[in-house]
């Protein structure tokens, strides 16, 4: 029997989605979902992980759910053909969590690297919420409870996929094959693996104010490109320019293609031809930037566009994530079920037990 090839990935809810999400994953997501070449794809917005750092403002994740839906939608995300659902809404993930933890040490979660860069980045030193700490565990409910083979993902979740892999196999070796092991797929765009911020910084904050939403109305587009990080030594134009650390190249090598040349700046073939000619001499940070915006609009026009279509009709996007979760729900019951079995804790189900038992005591 064919193996079926399962895709399973998401986000948690903890603001807008922007350009950094969508080349880093939600792109290759819609080609994935329309490539025909997975029999099953589940894509969820982790509210329940959002609470773990976020426990006292529930409101931001609840809010941050339907943003998220958006989200999805503008970009192409189709609930024809991908399962969108919701966390939270799936208590069997919490049931597989529960048996998980018992094949995982404490050292061992310690020494996940993913889950020590998280701590750091958010100063929880010794006060890390249980919740948080054991991420690692409900990662591996939520992609083992849909048969997952394929999680699309960055280098800086390798980590996590590992551990999830590890759990995987200590089960099967324990209780017997029930669990399929996971696979992660690495974005094949180098520099889509983490586009910095506008500022130059390595990352893109909500609270830095360097990110560009893909909900952002054109004119806040060009303001954030107009603001963005260069090189801070070209202070004229004929000065030579940098291309290391320098954030408009570093976004044009994610998003500029041959055919945007042709139509926004067609003194130049390519964007070899751009660098070169910045890095010798003569070439004006905003003439660049002033590319990046073209280029940049093309891209997310539609992608706006869509997004005001689907915020005519909020139910109907509540509707579609409420059909996602009960088709989600049905996988993930059925998974449940197969590891009460496994684990022989399906007391009820088990006729043969019964009979065992009647048997024994009335002898």
């Amino acid at each position: 029997m064919k193996k079926e090839k399962v895709i399973l990935t998401g986000d948690r809810p903890t603001g807008r989605l922007h350009i950094g999400h969508y080349v880093g994953s939600l792109k290759r997501r819609v080609e994935l979902q329309n490539s025909g070449q997975y029999d099953k794809i589940f894509i969820f917005i982790a509210d329940a992980q959002a609470l773990t750092d976020n426990i006292e403002n529930p409101e931001k994740v609840r809010q941050n759910v339907i943003e998220v839906a958006l989200d999805y939608l503008s970009c192409g995300l189709d609930p024809t053909k991908s399962t969108i659902f919701i966390q939270s809404q799936i208590p069997e993930l919490c049931e597989l969590s529960f048996y998980y933890m018992d094949l995982v040490s404490v050292s061992r979660l310690q020494r996940n690297p993913t889950v020590k860069t998280e701590i750091q980045m958010r100063n929880f030193e010794s006060s890390i919420p249980v919740g948080f700490f054991t991420y690692p565990i409900s990662q591996a409910a939520d992609i083992t409870a849909f048969k997952a083979t394929t999680v699309p993902a960055g280098e800086d979740q390798e980590p996590m996929l590992e551990q999830a892999r590890e759990i995987v196999r200590r089960f099967n070796y324990i209780y017997g094959e029930t669990l399929v092991e996971p696979e992660i797929l690495l974005p094949t765009n180098q520099v889509c693996l983490r586009l910095p911020g506008t500022d130059g910084k390595a990352k893109m904050s909500k609270s830095l104010g360097n990110c560009i939403y893909l909900s952002d109305s054109a004119d806040e587009v060009e303001k954030r490109v107009k603001s963005m990080f260069t090189d801070p030594t070209h202070l004229r134009v004929q000065d030579p320019g940098k291309l290391e650390g320098n954030t408009v190249f570093t976004y044009l090598d994610a998003f500029s293609k041959p055919e945007h040349f042709g139509l926004y700046l067609p003194e130049y073939n390519n964007l070899q031809e751009l660098k070169e000619h910045y890095q010798r001499g003569g070439l004006g940070d905003m003439k660049v930037k002033k590319f990046l915006n073209s280029v940049l609009q093309e891209e997310l026009e539609p992608i706006r566009n869509r997004r005001k279509e689907f915020e005519k009709d909020i139910p109907a996007v509540y509707d579609m994530l409420k059909t996602g979760c009960e088709k989600a729900r049905e996988t993930a019951s059925a998974t449940l079920d197969e590891v009460r079995r496994a684990m022989k804790i399906n007391y009820f189900d088990d006729m043969d037990l019964i009979a065992e038992q009647a048997k024994r005591f009335n002898q």
